[in-house]
């Protein structure tokens, strides 16, 4: 099995299980005795726990090797789920939330970057869009059909002794488990260069290599704009992933509307995520990759626009179905880019750099789009978030110019 097979099979067990339990993470809280308030309490220190840990867990990816960080990562998240199955109240709902935090540091970057090193090995003129956006459609695909599963399990399966609502946390540590197991036989890596690393040895250097990959984004004008467009897209996310349940209940008449459609539409949305990623190819073969991912920041705006300002639910629904399958599509290229200005050794630590930033994004965005929503509308909160996401667009521009010149030189 090739590196692609494999980073695709570990991307359908890494994302999987996020479907299966995106469905009931707030419901099995709160038939445990939490309140939503409590409930969101504990979910938003797992945000604090990313941002905290970000840098230094990509540092340790890039020094002490990609397939012991994955390891750790799939240990830590097992701990998590185990915790989730039997927590009852709001000191282990935030533990649990926590150790989610740790689990998501670890986990961001260091497999894509295994990806990537190994692909460049065997062909350093490879399309790494076309793996990536195929990782992309993997992604929604495992996503939606684990958000339709726990749909299925919760209607149809009991298990005597077992809360229903918890019997999707069962068959996610169990894919957990896999997904552990094929880390440890799939990830393949050469030797680190000082020969084998212990993990003291490796924290020691984490420091000296984030100080290293923060220099290598701060001395390219192609990765700060990379880094912006980041930061904006995590600001205009709110949009589609936090204020569109509730323009929803506006257009449908009341929130128990609402939710009767957003379940369904949420694993839709997912699909429609997956078919976005797989028409990169095609669409930047044509267009080049960095003019693709412009003008997907400004599809995507203009998507959200939809959705603040038409009248009806099918018009809303429509608007949130094209940003998520723009969302699909822009990752790719986006990473894509930012892969073509980093090499091995800082690879995962400029990746820690992109992904950070998206989390101070998202919230400002809920709170800056928050406020504006109660203070006028969801609908000028909407419009105010998809010219935010389009704006994103010229910071492409660097990009653009470099992936011209590349051309040329050819």
């Amino acid at each position: 099995m090739n590196a692609h097979r494999r980073f695709l099979v570990l991307l359908a067990l890494r994302w999987f299980p996020v479907g299966l339990c995106i469905p009931i993470g707030v419901l099995l809280a709160l038939s445990r005795g939490l309140t939503l308030a409590e409930f969101g309490l504990a979910v938003s220190l797992q945000g604090f726990v990313v941002l905290a840990l970000e840098l230094p867990t990509g540092g340790l990816s890039d020094s002490w090797g990609r397939r012991p960080v994955l390891a750790l990562a799939a240990v830590v998240s097992l701990g998590s789920m185990s915790l989730l199955l039997v927590a009852d109240s709001f000191a282990e709902f935030a533990v649990f939330a926590m150790l989610q935090g740790v689990y998501r540091a670890l986990d961001s970057g260091p497999l894509e970057s295994w990806y990537v090193d190994a692909t460049l090995a065997a062909d350093p003129s490879a399309k790494l869009e076309r793996g990536l956006s195929a990782g992309g459609t993997v992604i929604g695909l495992a996503i939606g059909a684990g958000a339709l599963a726990t749909g299925g399990i919760v209607a149809w399966v009991e298990v005597p002794g077992v809360q229903t609502l918890a019997l999707p946390v069962v068959l996610a540590l169990g894919v957990e488990l896999a997904g552990l197991a094929s880390i440890v036989l799939l990830v393949r890596e050469p030797p680190h260069p000082d020969g084998r690393r212990t993990l003291l040895a490796s924290l020691r250097d984490v420091p000296t290599v984030i100080v290293d990959g923060v220099r290598v984004v701060r001395r390219s004008r192609i990765l700060l704009g990379l880094v912006a467009v980041e930061l904006l897209w995590g600001f205009g996310m709110v949009t589609f992933e936090t204020l569109m349940p509730v323009r929803l209940s506006e257009v449908v008449g009341g929130p128990e509307a609402a939710v009767a459609i957003i379940g369904p539409t949420t694993s839709v949305a997912w699909l429609a995520s997956a078919a976005g990623a797989a028409l990169i190819p095609l669409v930047s073969a044509r267009l080049g990759v960095a003019m693709t991912a412009g003008a997907l920041r400004i599809a995507q705006g203009v998507a959200v626009l939809g959705m603040g300002l038409f009248a009806g639910p099918v018009g809303v629904l429509i608007g949130y179905l094209a940003a998520y399958t723009v969302h699909g599509a822009a990752n790719p290229v986006h990473m894509t880019l930012l892969h073509r200005e980093i090499d091995g050794p800082n690879r995962s630590t400029v990746m820690s750099v992109n992904s950070m930033v998206g989390q101070p994004g998202g919230s400002l965005g809920l709170i800056v789009l928050s406020a504006i929503a109660s203070g006028t509308s969801v609908s000028t909160a909407m419009v105010i978030g998809a010219v935010v996401l389009a704006a994103a667009a010229p910071l492409y521009l660097p990009a653009m110019r470099a992936e011209r010149r590349r051309l040329v030189s050819v």
